[in-house]
């Protein structure tokens, strides 16, 4: 495929996820403001769902997925599998097929096995991270827990001690709530070789954007990462998104959207665990369920089909008109509605950004991943939440009421939000993102006009 324009071409590589892809869709979106031609890499089964003619400026390719298609259960270690021994070599035929003009690639960190190709084909390689910078530095700092014996170098697993103990340098973490820490123990050893491998690789890159902003006021807006890359935070995306709506891999329920017309001010809770995998389990769904017909305040819950197991029977029936029941929203739409009054999550980090762009408190679950580390910044750090340690009846109306009648947590949420999001983070948000593309059209420079590809390809 050859690919004819006068603007600098920039490849962006994103982990096929939602919560992955979306983050690099604003990414793109910044990238053409900035005078580049994006061009997203997707495996075909992603490519049909998010290419759309509203982002007519970016390009979006799709790539075999060889292992992966509709029917195939895409687990993390299944989509490891692929991205390890597959994305590469198609990405290298790509790189050659598209000829001069490549400025770089953005890579997100997840999909590390294109940094390789980038640095075999001599293309400059930027990282991307769609989470929270301190959950960057918290996975980098690997090598010092293992060196300083407060987890096994070979499984990741906290050393004899309990699991009450607090993690170095992060007070927020116990320690079995490491973001590798997640099901069976082989599973648990094999992300913590992957996220081992992932940094290894990520300690040859110049540069590292992050999804974020300073979250804590000392923050430099532009630290080093542990591996010498440059950092420029330049999130929340969101900010280069407006108004074009992000694809998503399902199709949305719209018409919650007009019922919560119907609905006062600030008197819906918004539930939503994520996209990647049922995240709670059926007891947890059950529990829920039977504390919202107690409640019975006015709801919103995101549940997927193959999720509902644990519904009680007739629950759809017993909610009657207070509450919606969807299979997937418009999350932005509805958190943005006045009717809305708190968000009950998974805290994701992406759904966090949206809540604090959207200006809601949030009540927090967190199930897996970087999500306790989110969790402990919005509870304890900004205090614009609380957290939940069950869905007992008693837990969720205490919580519910304290959330939406918290008028220092309010006023806490409005600050953030300035800080964050206003017009000065705004001005800082485009000023790192200039610095780095500066600095990348300064290296591009330096480059010959056409990738040349391995001669083994």
């Amino acid at each position: 495929m050859k690919v004819f324009s006068e603007k600098p071409k920039v490849i962006l590589v994103p982990y096929p996820a939602q919560g992955h892809v979306t983050p690099m869709l604003m990414l793109a979106t910044a990238f053409h403001r900035h005078g580049f031609l994006p061009i997203l890499l997707t495996p075909n089964y992603i490519h049909r769902q998010i290419s759309s003619p509203t982002h007519q400026h970016i390009l979006f390719i799709s790539i075999p997925a060889d292992g992966l298609d509709d029917d195939t259960q895409r687990d993390f270690f299944a989509v490891e599998t692929v991205l390890e021994t597959a994305m590469p070599a198609h990405l290298k035929r790509l790189l050659g097929d598209l000829g001069g003009g490549v400025a770089g690639m953005v890579v997100d960190l997840l999909a590390s096995s294109a940094i390789r190709v980038g640095r075999e084909l001599g293309v400059p390689v930027a990282g991307f991270w769609p989470a929270m910078f301190a959950t960057y530095r918290l996975i980098s700092a690997i090598p010092n827990m293992v060196q300083n014996g407060f987890i096994s170098s070979h499984t990741g697993s906290p050393v004899e001690g309990g699991s009450k103990r607090r993690v170095p340098n992060e007070p927020l973490l116990s320690a079995e709530e490491l973001p590798w820490l997640i099901g069976t123990s082989s599973a648990r050893k094999g992300r913590f070789e992957f996220w081992i491998r992932t940094m290894a690789r990520a300690k040859s890159l110049k540069w590292l954007l992050v999804n974020s902003f300073p979250e804590v006021e000392e923050l430099i807006p532009t630290p080093k990462s542990s591996s010498g890359a440059a950092v420029f935070l330049v999130g929340p995306l969101s900010r280069h998104s407006s108004p074009a709506k992000t694809p998503t891999f399902w199709e949305e329920d719209g018409s919650c959207l007009q019922w919560l017309e119907k609905q006062s001010s600030d008197s819906v809770v918004y539930i939503s665990f994520g996209s990647w995998v049922s995240p709670i389990g059926e007891s947890k769904v059950r529990s829920l369920a039977m504390a919202l017909l107690a409640l019975r305040t006015p709801f919103i819950w995101v549940l997927r089909p193959n999720w509902r197991h644990g519904l009680p029977i007739g629950f759809t029936h017993k909610v009657g008109s207070y509450g919606r029941l969807v299979s997937w929203a418009p999350q932005r739409e509805i958190l943005r509605h006045r009717a809305v009054g708190c968000y009950l999550t998974h805290c994701g980090w992406n759904s966090i950004m949206e809540a604090i762009e959207c200006r809601k408190r949030l009540l927090c679950f967190p199930v897996a991943g970087d999500q306790f580390l989110n969790c402990g910044y919005v509870v304890k750090v900004w205090r614009i939440g609380l957290k939940l340690n069950g869905f007992g009846e008693k837990e969720v109306e205490e919580g519910v009421r304290k959330v939406m009648e918290g008028d220092e947590m309010k006023e806490r949420l409005m600050k953030l939000h300035e800080r964050a999001m206003g017009e000065e983070a705004n001005c800082t948000i485009n000023s790192n993102f200039t610095a780095f593309t500066n600095d990348l059209n300064i290296d591009t420079q330096k480059l010959p006009t056409k990738v040349q590809p391995p001669i083994n390809m």
